[in-house]
């Protein structure tokens, strides 16, 4: 794939920010890699970033140093999916790839993120709140009966979550959820089939399916090769697939995501969508999953990083009026 000097004149000095000081750091510098090496083999000039604080303003002295044009986000997680980095860049006056500051801290809150969706008429399993002051007081929500789901409010990449299906095992999963957030989500297990949809420039890629050899699709499915099939396109009635793709959409917009995004269900046994998260800056590798569902629609992922830096300067020319 050639790219006319001109273009790549015009967009300048590319970053790449990978990295950042979460859990998901190592997740973060395997999609930024990937990113950076795609969008060096198209001759841009680009340069890799590694973010390793929260401070803002060592992250700022870093941005500056590198004289940057344009940033291309690769950073998972606190401090690259909660608005931060986004609001930092804004400030700059840089563009950059994906949403801006309230659609990441929105979509990184899974129960902000729940109240919109729910609010809009959307399907989100039942759940309930706990923070770490009133963790002692689990019994409360007894009302919600095994199988549940307890997992972080903020985290992604299914860290720290686990499936109780026994209240004796709750206090466990409480713990390991608390090691990670000062807020959990206790909520119903779904019984149904894991689908994911890909929201690329304001359009639903194709449904993926996504089953995995364990029960859940956690930490090590998701990452361990061999673990997880993937079914792309999901083999669904076309109606079904439809019906995802709009309530993606839906949920995307809710939020006021910008380029892409990824959007996480459960499909019911009764053929019901509920929702469980966004994540405003998914897993960019060539196998991740946008990737996948971009690549079964005929974008390559080369064609997906150029992408998604045009959508960014497009997002400038909007806010400077051009």
């Amino acid at each position: 794939m050639e790219i006319n000097p001109e273009v790549i004149k015009r967009f300048g000095r590319i970053g790449v920010l990978m990295g950042g000081p979460s859990s998901e750091r190592e997740i973060s510098l395997k999609s930024g890699k990937y990113v950076y090496e795609s969008l060096r083999n198209l001759g841009l000039q680009v340069v890799a970033v590694d973010i390793q604080t929260n401070n803002s303003e060592e992250a700022i002295h870093l941005i500056k140093s590198n004289n940057l044009d344009c940033v291309f986000l690769a950073l998972h997680g606190h401090f690259g999916e909660d608005g931060q980095i986004q609001q930092i860049l804004d400030d700059l006056g840089i563009p950059y790839t994906g949403s801006g500051p309230l659609a990441s801290r929105l979509a990184m809150d899974k129960v902000m993120s729940r109240k919109i969706f729910q609010s809009n008429g959307l399907n989100v399993p039942s759940y309930k709140v706990l923070d770490r002051l009133n963790k002692n007081k689990a019994h409360q929500y007894e009302d919600l009966n095994p199988p549940l789901v307890v997992k972080p409010a903020t985290h992604g990449s299914s860290i720290g979550l686990s499936i109780v299906d026994d209240k004796d095992d709750l206090d466990k999963a409480l713990d390991l959820a608390f090691s990670f957030d000062e807020r959990i989500i206790i909520e119903e297990y779904i019984k149904g089939r894991e689908m994911t949809i890909g929201i690329l420039a304001e359009e639903a890629l194709p449904v993926i399916e996504i089953i995995p050899k364990k029960r859940f699709f956690d930490f090590e499915a998701k990452y361990q090769p061999g673990m997880t099939e993937y079914v792309v396109p999901a083999q669904i009635e076309e109606e079904i697939s439809e019906r995802l793709k709009q309530t993606a959409y839906l949920a995307h917009q809710l939020l006021g995501c910008k380029d892409f995004s990824r959007v996480d269900m459960i499909l019911s046994q009764q053929g019901v969508p509920f929702v469980l998260e966004i994540n405003s800056i998914p897993g960019l590798t060539p196998t991740s999953l946008l990737p996948k569902a971009a690549k079964a629609k005929g974008i390559e992922f080369d064609q997906l990083c150029l992408k998604l830096i045009e959508l960014a300067y497009e997002k400038t020319k909007i806010k400077l009026g051009y």
